[in-house]
């Protein structure tokens, strides 16, 4: 097809006015983007239940029920286990107050000279108390739930908006995608459609490297945690082996349970640093060779680029960049495969 530059001109300005309206509406998309990862991930299970003759909307209902369910499993697993350990923290810190006491305070009189003093009874006095009557914490955040009411809402809306978005999204999407292949240029349709079809391969790949990951980690976690003897192995492991998927989210929320744990099971210093070194492997573990193998390799990217990737869309784009960085360069590797096939039977190529 010969190249028209008024047409690419249309074009170029369709997409700079596009990407003007993304960024302008950046700050309410937000749920919308969420929504659409979510349905996308979902649809798959949708689909399976519409072509065993469940209604369409009876699928998307029972696909989401079983995503807020897997939710609340988490909540159950997570929360009561922040509680005791919370609760054990509490009752154990006078002791580490009077044992600093006897302990360091004398170092530290001999180190800088100085006479330092505390009542020791009135500080675990005053920490029990307080735990008891924790209850009033609410009446002191209600005041700052009134100055910061404007932004909680806008959050508890966007928090809303992401099922009832999904819900319309996963009900919605064969007759969506049917339109936006109605819209395309006739005369780009089949090339848009093979490469749209390549990256959602790609795409279901990643998902499923995804969740082998997470259950390997999951596994690796609680079978060391275990070894170094701690209490809550099995629950810290699952959380930090499941929340993986989001980069350090689940290293630094199974690190900061599981010291807290340690904290109150052990006495000695070093079966806490033991700890510390579980999820230092498990961080090393999943970052150098778990993630290139299983999902690298499934979505056709060198282990190495796999390792890059996640350094520049990190860099570039921060946190958001960490998390979709694998997923957008698959799609890059689309693209530059096509671009490639393109050079090389170009006249660009084949002549000097």
């Amino acid at each position: 097809m010969p190249f028209n530059r008024s047409v690419a001109m249309q074009w170029l300005a369709v997409f700079a006015v596009l990407f003007a309206l993304l960024y302008l509406l950046g700050p309410i998309l937000t749920p919308f983007v969420a929504a659409a990862i979510l349905a996308y991930i979902c649809n798959p299970l949708a689909q399976r239940l519409y072509a065993w003759k469940v209604p369409r909307t009876l699928a998307v209902v029972l696909v989401m029920g079983g995503l807020l369910l897997a939710f609340v499993l988490l909540l159950l697993i997570l929360l009561p286990l922040l509680q005791k350990e919370i609760g054990l923290f509490v009752t154990r810190l006078p002791e580490w107050a009077e044992s600093a006491h006897l302990h360091l305070l004398p170092l530290l009189q001999q180190w800088f000279g100085a006479n330092l003093e505390w009542d020791s009874a009135a500080l675990k006095d005053m920490l029990l108390s307080h735990w008891q009557s924790a209850g009033n914490v609410a009446a002191k955040i209600l005041p700052w739930l009134g100055n910061s009411g404007g932004a909680l809402f806008a959050v508890l809306m966007n928090l809303l908006l992401i099922p009832v978005v999904m819900f319309y999204l996963l009900r919605d999407w064969d007759d969506m995608m049917a339109r936006i292949s109605h819209l395309l240029p006739r005369h780009w349709h089949g090339k848009v459609s093979e490469i749209a079809a390549e990256v959602d391969g790609i795409l279901a790949e990643f998902l499923r490297g995804q969740i082998s990951v997470m259950l390997l980690m999951s596994v690796f976690y609680v079978l060391a945690l275990w070894l170094v003897g701690l209490e809550f192995a099995l629950p810290i492991g699952i959380v930090a082996g499941m929340l993986v998927f989001v980069p350090y989210l689940g290293m630094v929320m199974g690190l900061a349970l599981a010291t807290l744990a340690a904290a109150m099971q052990f006495t000695a210093l070093g079966s806490v640093v033991l700890v510390w070194v579980v999820f230092g492997a498990g961080q090393l573990l999943e970052g150098m060779v778990v993630t290139p193998m299983l999902v690298g390799e499934r979505v056709g990217l060198h282990p190495l680029a796999v390792i890059f990737a996640l350094m520049a869309f990190g860099q570039l784009f921060g946190f958001f960049g960490l998390l979709l960085a694998l997923p957008l360069a698959a799609i890059l590797l689309v693209a530059l495969r096509h671009v490639r096939t393109a050079y090389l039977a170009s006249a660009m190529y084949r002549h000097p």
